[in-house]
């Protein structure tokens, strides 16, 4: 079986012929991980993270106070927005029931820790994740490959007009910095999808939150600081926030197969084709809050984060021995791969007029 795939990406085999369908496979590789108790709660695991990121915020608000009227403060700033990012990942832990095994227990968790201590919707959270889950990297499925500033797809790409148009041809090169408005955009974006007309779960619950939340972060830095370094420490935080999430989400899919929209692909081939893991051992699972074993998270969502290593060795040898490419590089290499993409992407954008040849000439 061949999965046909969108834009510069090229065909992906994957199982070669003769081979055991991989339809049947998944329940294999399931019953090998339930067999070694790798899909059990690791509650005293995410009591410690929770008490070390509470210990951490804490001393950064003393840092805060005792620092006063000082440019130093930009670095409690950055300290701020990794912590605050570090909270997102044990929210978006508890979104995929991995902490506890009650449900409305790991929304109850999950939505604390999404607006009062990071100031996001977990409702809108859930939904997008959810999407994305589902069908990811697939054409008009996964929302985290619609267009938004960046082009995914070479359709997209060639929509685009104008200065948008300029910008997209090598919009590789802006994917980074663009992540430093990414925090802003996430706040306003689940904010305002929690203002919109239709059934949202929590929504009084969750717009309280966030505005207390707001309000009292606000009221301290301007109080504290002077108007000028009040902004500037809001910036650094924010850009932080909005580098560190980016940075840890976009290598897990970007670059890899799109599917196109009807195709119809196993669950398994699905998840692994369409992932990348990132190499590091225990500290880049700290780094990224476990979003390194892509690949495992995709095909275990509840698993908590301290199986995932474990995991990864089952499945790497289950998809060697039935065939399907399994993808894992170093962070530095991927984040290349991610530019590469988009900028192979962002080359549909090409004024039709514009003559490859003649740019040639004009460059030399």
């Amino acid at each position: 079986m061949t999965v046909s795939t969108l834009g510069p990406v090229q065909r992906t085999k994957v199982r070669p012929e003769g081979r055991q369908p991989v339809t049947s496979t998944y329940n294999e590789l399931l019953g090998q991980i339930r067999s070694q108790g790798l899909l059990e709660r690791r509650r005293g695991f995410y009591i410690l993270i929770f008490a070390l990121l509470t210990a951490g915020l804490g001393g950064a608000i003393a840092g805060f106070v005792l620092l006063g009227d000082s440019w130093f403060q930009l670095l409690i700033a950055g300290a701020l927005g990794i912590i605050f990012t570090q909270f997102a990942f044990l929210a978006h832990e508890a979104s995929h029931r991995q902490i506890f095994a009650s449900g409305p227990v790991n929304d109850r968790v999950g939505r604390f820790l999404a607006t009062w201590m990071v100031g996001m919707s977990y409702q809108w959270w859930m939904t997008k994740h959810t999407r994305h889950h589902a069908n990811p990297n697939t054409v008009g499925k996964d929302p985290d490959i619609e267009f938004d500033t960046i082009s995914f797809t070479e359709e997209d790409a060639a929509k685009q007009k104008g200065l948008m148009a300029a910008m997209t041809r090598r919009q590789g090169y802006f994917f980074f910095p663009l992540l430093m408005l990414e925090g802003v955009n996430l706040h306003v974006t689940s904010v305002r999808s929690l203002m919109e007309r239709r059934p949202t779960v929590g929504r009084s619950q969750e717009l309280t939150a966030i505005a207390v939340r707001l309000t009292v972060y606000l009221g301290l830095v301007f109080l504290f600081l002077p108007l000028g370094m009040a902004f500037a420490f809001l910036g650094v935080q924010l850009a932080v926030f909005g580098v560190y999430m980016g940075a840890s989400f976009a290598p897990n899919h970007k670059g890899m197969p799109l599917l196109p929209t009807g195709s119809r692909v196993d669950f398994l081939s699905k998840q692994v084709l369409t992932s990348r893991n990132i190499k590091g051992g225990w500290w880049m699972n700290a780094l990224m809050g476990g979003l390194n074993h892509q690949v495992e998270h995709h095909l275990f969502p509840s698993m908590p984060r301290p199986s995932l290593a474990r995991a990864r060795e089952l499945t790497r040898v289950h998809c060697a021995t039935h065939g399907i490419p399994y993808t894992e590089t170093s962070l530095v290499r991927s984040y290349a791969i991610v530019i590469e993409y988009l900028n192979r992407v962002g080359l549909a954008a090409r004024d039709p007029f514009d003559c490859p040849a003649a740019g040639d000439l004009r460059r030399r």
